[in-house]
Parts: C-alpha cells; sequence; structure tokens
C-alpha cells in the first residue's frame, strides 16, 4: 500500500469529520482522561484496514497506543477482538468513527471477495476486482480485494488498453482499434476487447488481442468461445457474475473473472470499538 496516498485518503477523511472540532469529548473530558478499549468482530468475515486504522489514530494523536491483535486477511468469528486502543480519551473519541468506516467498508470487501474466491475452489480463474470503487478510496478497497484472497484489474485507465463498446463503436471495429493501440502503446503494455458474441471474439482474436474479456454472457456462450480461443489469449468473464452464478461461469473454462460487486455493492461487516 503506498504510504503517501494512505496519508492523505486519512488526512481528507479526519478533515471531513473534525471540520469544527469535537465539541461533545471537549465539554465532557479534560486532557488527562485517559482510556483503553477494543474493537470486537460482531459477525463472521475477514478482516481488512486495520494499518489505516492505525494511520487515524497515529494522525490524531502520537499518543493514542494501536495494537492489532489479528493480521489482515484473518478470517474471524463474531466476538472476535481484532484490535487494541489505548490513550487520551479525546483523541480516541475523535478517530472513532472515521477509524470504523474504513475498517468496516475493507473488511466487507474482504469478505465479499473470501466468499467468491471460496465458490470457484478447485477452478484454475482468478477472481478480480474493477474500477467501479469508491472515488478517492480505490487504492483501499483494491488492498482489500487483495485480502479476501482475490487479484486486482486495472488500478487505472494507464495500466493497459481495455477496447469496450464505446471505443469499437467509436473507432469503427475491433481490427482497427486494436492495430491503432497496438501502433501507440509500449510493448510492454497489454490490449484487452470486451465482446458481446462468438463473432466479437474471432475478430478480436484475428486482431491478437491479449486478453478477450465476455461481457454478460451465459456460461454456455462462454464455454464455446473458450474452446475456439483455445489458450490463444486470456480470457476473462464479467457481467452480473455473483454468488449464484460464478461457479457455473469458472466451470466455463475462464481465466479471470472480474467483478464490481465486490467494491460497489458489498455489505460492511459489523464491528464496533468499546472502551473498557
Amino acid at each position: 500500500m503506498n504510504r503517501l496516498m494512505l496519508e492523505a485518503i486519512v488526512k481528507r477523511a479526519l478533515e471531513e469529520d473534525l471540520g469544527n472540532g469535537d465539541p461533545t469529548s471537549e465539554a465532557i473530558f479534560t486532557e488527562n482522561f485517559v482510556a483503553g478499549g477494543v474493537f470486537l468482530v460482531k459477525s463472521p468475515g475477514v478482516v481488512a484496514g486495520l494499518p489505516v486504522v492505525g494511520e487515524v489514530f497515529r494522525q490524531i494523536d502520537p499518543e493514542v497506543k494501536f495494537v492489532e491483535l489479528v493480521k489482515d486477511g484473518t478470517p474471524v468469528s463474531p466476538n472476535t477482538e481484532i484490535a487494541t486502543v489505548s490513550g487520551p480519551v479525546k483523541s480516541i473519541l475523535a478517530a472513532e468513527r472515521t477509524a470504523l468506516n474504513f475498517l468496516q467498508r475493507l473488511s466487507g470487501i474482504a469478505t465479499k471477495t473470501a466468499g467468491l474466491v471460496k465458490l470457484v475452489a478447485g477452478f484454475p480463474v482468478r477472481i478480480t476486482d474493477t474500477r467501479k470503487t469508491t472515488p478517492g478510496l480505490r487504492i483501499l478497497e483494491k488492498y482489500a480485494v487483495l485480502q479476501g484472497g482475490g487479484s486486482n484489474h486495472r488500478f487505472n485507465l494507464g495500466d493497459a488498453v481495455l477496447i469496450k463498446d464505446n471505443h469499437i463503436k467509436a473507432g469503427g471495429s475491433i481490427r482497427e482499434a486494436v492495430q491503432r493501440a497496438r501502433a501507440a502503446i509500449p510493448h510492454t503494455m497489454k490490449i484487452e476487447v470486451e465482446v458481446e458474441d462468438e463473432n466479437q471474439a474471432r475478430e478480436a482474436l484475428e486482431a491478437k488481442a491479449d486478453i478477450i474479456m465476455l461481457d454478460n454472457m451465459t456460461p454456455a456462450q462462454m464455454a464455446a468461445i473458450v474452446r475456439l480461443i483455445d489458450g490463444r489469449a486470456i480470457v476473462e468473464a464479467s457481467g452480473n457474475i455473483d454468488e449464484s452464478n460464478i461457479r457455473e461461469v469458472a466451470a466455463a473454462g475462464v481465466d479471470v473473472i472480474s467483478c464490481g460487486a465486490i467494491t460497489h455493492s458489498v455489505k460492511a461487516l459489523d464491528i464496533s470499538m468499546d472502551l473498557r
């Protein structure tokens, strides 16, 4: 995880939550009030985001001591204590909501990812994320995917060429789009083409695309195209894939399954911070 980016993300989050201070704690506690607390998981899941929580407390007050009891990527059951915190009460409470927002969100992503990875166990396929992430939080959300056992797709538009339907419509054809891209990019960069049917898959294969993405197809359609491609390109499946059909998609023989839902539609993991 990029340290400078992490620091900037946490700084913005704290500015958002503490823009006008914390009059509640300021009114109730003096500087010498200290306490300890615990982060407690209340539902089963996979933990992700503890280093982010540590950064939240560090920026709020270096006097706060935050200790991880488990490592990110650890599956946990309800009532598991995953970290402790101690120090000035005002500082702990000032950081609490921001810390939990990060921890619950990222653990939810890791939990969702781990569930999908488990469903495709036994198949030689990767589960990856997409760029459908919360603006400004992509580096953290993609980190959480890794903690859940998934893999990362592009971090940004500059990572690889991905020719989608609108590129094809505006560019004239798959062949033309691939040729133009190949002539313009470094030799180290891959070209991926999104296709909607077997004819487009043939065209992408003939144009020597490195990766062919099968968009919104049935598992039967995917299996037929996997046989057509026959290892000559990496095959990615995408579009409306979830717990109900992901194993069937994996059985079709694709190499990669990308799933936007693991970042854009997850339920936060139920975690509390309780002072004791």
